[in-house]
């Protein structure tokens, strides 16, 4: 009978939602693919090796599936259990790498920690954490959420000294997708809207302050008015993304042949990724990378409608939470290589290279798919006949 009872635990099967299959590993493969066409030049020179990035790039996914697997096997309530202390280790770690000698300073800020074998982001660790969070609290302060103002402060104080520390590195990118995250899973867990406008008008006055005092990222937006006035410096970026975009026209110079990405273009291969996208691959590329996001957001939200319809509340909110971030996220890197909004350093989720963005967007998948998971087996045990509403 023990016997019986350890085989079947070893044989425990995940359902999987097929689409959601689907588009990740198509965006997985897409992104390996183009990164390693923008990056085999930047190899050959930096590292006397052509096929160093995309080598390190499969590791990074292969690290990435492997943490996805512990992460789809742990049920949500260890989730729930452990979450706030995790959430609460992810902003000491914030801490730590502000240290002289503990964080890895890359082109001016300091937002990396070094790890055996690869080095970790530590914003993209808070991200993770600030859904499971969020979740928790929402779910546990509803009915607060949805009548009490103070009970949108306190998570928002929160979240204030959080976006002070990213500030600190500096990091202003990840401090507003993160405070997009709070504010969208507060606002779908019923919070007034006159309460909320009044948030996000704090928040959003406070964002243009940061901006008007902050020298450097005045300048990124006043070159993102006009990119053409100062072509060769503050408006490099920009200009070498939209001439990308120009020569992909509608179905691109063909893949390899970029010419934007061989020293042109800053970053291909991390948060230009998509205009390198635009030359080689053109509209049709453009158009398939935004289909697959949009697929992903709503079998996100999908998955969380379907958990609340159960009662699962928590992983409902886990759900939507990841929704936000993917589609926040790759709507700004997106909207920063077409030019529509000021340089951030944001990657393009599970396309970009980097290894702790990579790991961490693979765990939160693997979320999404262990949500599923609980749904499908909640279903199977309801008696035959039994309609949830």
């Amino acid at each position: 009978m023990r016997k019986r009872e350890k085989s079947t635990t070893f044989r425990f099967k995940l359902h999987v939602d097929s689409v959601l299959v689907w588009v990740s590993f198509s965006l997985l493969l897409i992104g390996f693919v183009m990164v390693s066409s923008a990056s085999l030049h930047l190899g050959a020179k930096m590292n006397s090796d052509t096929l160093y990035y995309p080598k390190h790039q499969f590791a990074h996914m292969i690290f990435g599936l492997i943490a996805a697997t512990f992460v789809a096997y742990r049920p949500m309530h260890f989730w729930k259990t452990y979450g706030g202390r995790a959430f609460i280790f992810s902003v000491f770690l914030l801490v730590i790498v502000l240290f002289p000698g503990l964080g890895v300073k890359v082109n001016g800020s300091t937002r990396w920690l070094n790890i055996p074998g690869s080095r970790i982001q530590v914003s993209e660790i808070v991200k993770f954490f600030t859904i499971v969070f969020m979740a928790n609290y929402v779910t546990k302060n509803q009915k607060d959420v949805q009548e009490s103002p103070m009970a949108l402060l306190q998570p928002l104080g929160i979240f204030a000294v959080v976006s002070v520390l990213l500030l600190l590195e500096p990091d202003f990118g990840s401090s507003v997708v993160i405070l997009m995250i709070v504010m969208g899973v507060m606002f779908l867990a019923g919070a007034r809207l006159l309460q909320f406008a009044g948030l996000l008008s704090i928040v959003g006055a406070l964002a243009g302050m940061l901006v008007y005092f902050s020298p450097y990222r005045l300048q990124r937006v006043t070159s993102f008015l006009d990119p053409w006035a100062d072509p060769l410096k503050t408006g490099f970026q920009l200009v070498q993304a939209l001439i990308s975009f120009g020569r992909g026209e509608w179905f691109g110079v063909g893949l390899g042949n970029g010419l934007q990405k061989l020293f042109y273009l800053p970053e291909a291969h991390t948060d230009f990724l998509f205009s390198v996208v635009a030359e080689e691959l053109g509209l049709i590329g453009v158009v398939t990378i935004i289909g697959l996001f949009a697929t992903f957001v709503w079998k996100a939200f999908s998955i969380g409608v379907a958990a609340e319809k159960v009662g699962e509340r928590f992983s409902a909110f886990i759900a939507y939470g990841i929704g936000i971030w993917f589609g926040f996220q790759a709507f700004v890197n997106m909207g920063v290589n077409m030019g529509l909004l000021p340089t951030k350093g944001l990657t393009l989720p599970l396309m970009s290279y980097g290894g702790g963005s990579m790991m961490i967007m693979c765990c939160a998948v693997a979320l999404l798919f262990r949500i599923h998971h609980e749904i499908t087996e909640h279903n199977a045990n309801l008696p035959k006949g039994y309609w949830h509403e």
